[in-house]
Parts: C-alpha cells; sequence; structure tokens
C-alpha cells in the first residue's frame, strides 16, 4: 500500500493496482492510450505536452500562463534511477530543444524522439507516482490559498474524495488536468479553474455522493472558465472533451 497525505487523520492509502489504475486511466485520458500520444504538441499553444499527464514543456525563453511539469518529472524519474534517454542528460531543468510546433512535428521520426517516446513508455508507472505525489502536496498549497474562512469546507471536501478509490482518481487526474488552482497566473478575469476552485464550490458531507457532486462543479468550474476566456484562445472547442473527461470520473 501507498500512503498519501499522512498530515490527513483519516490515513488514505492506495493500493499499488489503484496506482496503476489511476495511471492507465490518465494515459486514457491524455493520449488515447497510444505511444504517439506521449509526445504531442497541439495547435495553437506554445509547448509540447509529454508523457501520461501531457506535462507541459516550454522552449527555451518562453513562458505562459500554464505551470511547466515536464522538467519535475525528469527529476522525479531519474531520482528513482531510471535511465534517461540521451535528450534529457543535459542535467537541470533544460527547456525543450523544439522551438515550435513546426519543428517538433518535423522531429516526429528523429531517433531523439523515438528514444524519448520509449522513456515515456518504460516510465509509466513512476509518472503515476509522480502525480499521485503532486495530489499528495498539493493540499497544503490549496489550503494557504483558501480563505481563511473556507478552509475547512475545503479539507473537507478533498478528504471526502480521498477516503475512495474512485475519488482519487478524480482529483489526482483533475489536478494533473487543471492545475491546483493556486497561481495567479491561471487565472481568467479573477477567477481560476483548479482543483482549489472546484472544492470551494463543493459543500456536501456525505461520502457517497462526493465524487457526483465533484464531477458536477468540475463541469460548472470548467464551463466558466470557458465564458471568462480570452476570445481570442477559443476555448469552447475543447469543452466538450473537457466534459466527456469529467464524466467518467462518476461514470457519467
Amino acid at each position: 500500500m501507498i500512503p498519501l497525505w499522512p498530515q490527513i487523520s483519516c490515513g488514505i492509502t492506495l493500493s499499488h493496482s489503484d496506482v496503476q489504475r489511476i495511471g492507465k486511466k490518465i494515459w486514457q485520458n491524455e493520449c488515447n492510450g497510444t505511444i504517439s500520444g506521449l509526445t504531442s504538441w497541439n495547435q495553437g499553444e506554445d509547448f509540447a505536452s509529454l508523457g501520461i499527464g501531457h506535462f507541459i514543456w516550454y522552449p527555451k525563453g518562453r513562458r505562459g500562463p500554464f505551470e511547466e511539469s515536464f522538467p519535475k518529472v525528469v527529476s522525479f524519474i531519474s531520482k528513482r534511477g531510471a535511465k534517461l534517454p540521451t535528450l534529457l542528460l543535459r542535467g537541470g531543468e533544460q527547456p525543450c530543444p523544439w522551438n515550435s510546433r513546426a519543428e517538433f512535428l518535423r522531429a516526429q521520426h528523429t531517433i531523439e524522439m523515438n528514444q524519448l517516446r520509449q522513456f515515456l513508455v518504460d516510465t509509466i508507472a513512476l509518472q503515476a507516482e509522480f502525480l499521485i505525489g503532486r495530489l499528495e502536496s498539493a493540499l497544503p498549497k490549496m489550503l494557504d490559498e483558501a480563505a481563511p474562512g473556507d478552509r475547512a469546507n475545503v479539507q473537507q471536501q478533498f478528504d471526502r474524495l480521498a477516503r475512495t478509490a474512485q475519488g482519487c482518481y478524480a482529483i489526482v487526474d483533475y489536478v494533473n488536468f487543471k492545475g491546483e488552482g493556486v497561481l495567479h497566473t491561471e487565472r481568467y478575469q479573477g477567477q481560476g479553474w483548479g482543483l482549489l476552485q472546484v472544492l470551494e464550490s463543493m459543500h456536501g458531507t456525505g461520502d457517497a455522493d462526493a465524487v457526483d457532486e465533484f464531477a458536477r462543479a468540475a463541469r460548472a468550474t470548467l464551463t466558466r472558465r470557458v465564458h471568462n476566456a480570452p476570445v481570442g484562445r477559443h476555448e469552447s472547442r475543447w469543452l466538450t472533451g473537457w466534459i466527456r473527461r469529467v464524466n467518467s470520473y462518476n461514470g457519467g
């Protein structure tokens, strides 16, 4: 069993099979479970999206409103003893070597890209552990960011979800999918869309309906994000897929 959130009195744990299941479901969510999907660069975006969680990797000198996570994944995997491909051996949090989507697409069949894909296939379990670790560290940051009067409710809602394997999947996936909600750069018109914002909008008390309430709250939060987004980003094109993903939390 893998202990999570040791500071929480309910002492949540996930079995190895739960961890594997979460990793496979997120791989399916992000990449349709395909090897080619482990290395992508979406049209209209300024960064590569890599691994089962489509971890963001910015080129040199490029930054955006979304948190970069791929260098942290590489560091985590390296510390666990996995062999890194040549592309990632320079050390430190190096930038993405492709400066644009066009460059990235031209490199699809290079040795470096094939080695990168194989590395990502070989480390799926470690990537899942990284995602679980990210969730583990998210709660203190969310509580710190929440208004003092909201903190007890945020903790309660997190605990409701963390008490079941399906609830754990929902919050692990969502925090990877849309972030913790603590970065002020991840706001449109002053409103965020991360896990914190979803938990803040929940007010139930029972465990049985926690995942259903979370899915409803997540759908509303993402719909609000699209409404608030700059017109030029055309985020409405993604909403159907986002809602489909959230529906997987409660089997909808």
